[in-house]
């Protein structure tokens, strides 16, 4: 893995009332994301099974000037103002990777 990439896990708590527009909004900005900016290598959102509003988010970035233009990017801007009354929790982790393998 390149010394240069960011890699971050945001934990993410949703009002329950609002969860399914959440996740509608979550995929559109995590499609838009990956097919736009080059430099998010990947987005990987789960939830906590039994708890649904309580998601997961692995982000990885190309660099730490990627990971700045994705928190300026259009679609991201959408997605956290549409998002803002919807999230009760939010925090952001930065991880150091022991070993991230997938398939091309």
């Amino acid at each position: 893995m390149s010394e240069n990439r960011i890699v971050r896990m945001a934990e993410i708590e949703v009002d329950p009332q609002h969860l399914e527009t959440y996740r509608a909004l979550l995929g559109e900005e995590i499609a838009a994301s990956v097919a736009v900016e080059a430099g998010v290598l990947s987005l990987n959102a789960v939830a906590i099974k039994g708890s649904p509003s309580r998601i997961r988010i692995l982000e990885v970035y190309a660099s730490q000037e990627a990971y700045e233009a994705h928190l300026r990017a259009p679609h991201f801007l959408k997605y956290k103002t549409a998002t803002a009354g919807m999230v009760t929790s939010l925090t952001l982790l930065d991880v150091e990777p022991i070993i991230m393998c997938s398939k091309p």
